[in-house]
């Protein structure tokens, strides 16, 4: 059975970094094109980072230059790394492997 794990998230002061991290279980991990969204609260569900299979990433503009993904097919795990938070930035962060499985999502809170 699929699975899709996230950690990481947390309460973090503005300019401050998180990594957030997301392992995967009962899929083939290395084959996946994996990606990282966001949704904050009234909004809805965003795109924020994608890896492919081959290691090409992508990002949308807000964050580009600040959050940087990655991923360890050993472990079978992606990760962001979150630099530079900005209140805005807040929201419940999730994992998806394209365009299959949803994890159920990590809290990241920006605020002084």
């Amino acid at each position: 059975q699929a699975q899709l794990v996230e950690s990481g998230g947390g309460l973090v002061q503005p300019g401050g970094s998180l990594r957030l991290s997301c392992k995967a279980s009962g899929i083939i991990f290395s084959t996946f094109t994996m990606a990282w969204y966001r949704q904050a609260p009234g909004n809805q569900r965003e795109l924020v980072a994608t890896i492919s299979a081959a290691d090409t990433t992508g990002y949308v503009d807000p964050v580009k230059g600040r959050f940087t993904i990655s991923r360890d097919n050993a472990k079978a795990t992606v990760y962001l790394q979150m630099n530079n938070l900005k209140p805005e930035d807040t929201a419940v962060y999730y994992c998806r492997a394209v365009d299959r499985y949803w994890g159920q999502g990590t809290q990241v809170t920006v605020s002084s």
